[in-house]
């Protein structure tokens, strides 16, 4: 059976007020709803990384992890202001966003840059979450499949099967993220079962063990639609992920199905 994940993605939000706010209330709402109990869901939250190891002491005695939103794809050295895996495997880091469409439009990061960071995280032993996804312009040219599938390829096809064994896929329409607008579940199924045959080229054994999670502006609304789909296994929120109600009853849906 493949994991259920759900992952906060705080982006560049929250203080050490809020962050201590969120975690008292999330828990207790948590318990009630037997989320914390639940062996078949997986609850990540990706703060700030300055935030991270105390963000680590608040989700301890739980089944929650904590992820980094970014990595350096240096090892160490003079390169000021970037964070390497073995300083996130320090904070308490299982899980590390790789990809992100903000990163690769903000900050141009490129496939090579990618493959670098998840070589990084790798070694450290922290399970990236490799972002992909299409731009509005890609989708409305019929290049969305194209897009995606090489994003996927950049990374599949450099390392083994047992290197990405623990590897998650987060697909994120560009033009979703932020935007109010979402994919329909149609439209996101899709995505998720040719990324899913893509692999399977690789092995037809880690495409079917690969959770793959949708993402771009998924909120309680709109969860059960998406988690009802054969190849979507949770959802990398960002917004919603700020709000507790909203966040446990994402999370409550997904163990649905």
């Amino acid at each position: 059976m493949r994991r259920k994940i759900i992952a906060g993605n705080w982006k560049m939000n929250g203080s050490l007020d809020f962050m201590q706010d969120f975690m008292a209330d999330f828990k207790k709402v948590a318990a009630e709803k037997a989320l914390l109990d639940a062996s078949n869901l997986q609850i990540i939250l990706s703060p700030p990384s300055v935030f991270l190891h105390k963000m680590k002491l608040l989700v301890s005695e739980s089944n929650i992890d904590i992820a980094a939103q970014n990595v350096s794809s240096y090892e160490s050295g003079a390169y000021t202001g970037e964070v390497s895996s073995s300083m996130l495997l320090d904070t308490g880091c299982k899980w590390c966003l790789v990809g992100h469409s903000e990163r690769r439009t903000l900050f141009s990061e490129t496939d090579n840059e990618i493959v670098e960071k998840v070589e990084q995280l790798l070694k450290n032993n922290i399970q990236p979450i490799l972002c992909v996804g299409e731009t509005l312009k890609e989708r409305e040219n019929g290049q969305a499949n194209t897009v995606v599938e090489h994003q996927v390829e950049a990374v599949f096809g450099y390392f083994d099967e047992q290197a990405l064994s623990n590897l998650v896929v987060a697909y994120e329409p560009v033009w979703a993220i932020g935007t109010g607008k979402t994919a329909s579940p149609e439209q996101a199924q899709e995505m998720h079962k040719n990324i899913r045959s893509r692999v399977a080229e690789h092995s037809s054994s880690l495409a079917e063990s690969l959770s793959i999670l949708y993402g771009g502006s998924v909120n309680a609304s709109n969860a059960q639609s998406l988690f009802a789909q054969k190849d979507i296994d949770g959802g990398l929120v960002g917004g919603a992920s700020l709000k507790v109600d909203e966040f446990s009853l994402i999370c409550e849906q997904v163990i649905n199905f």
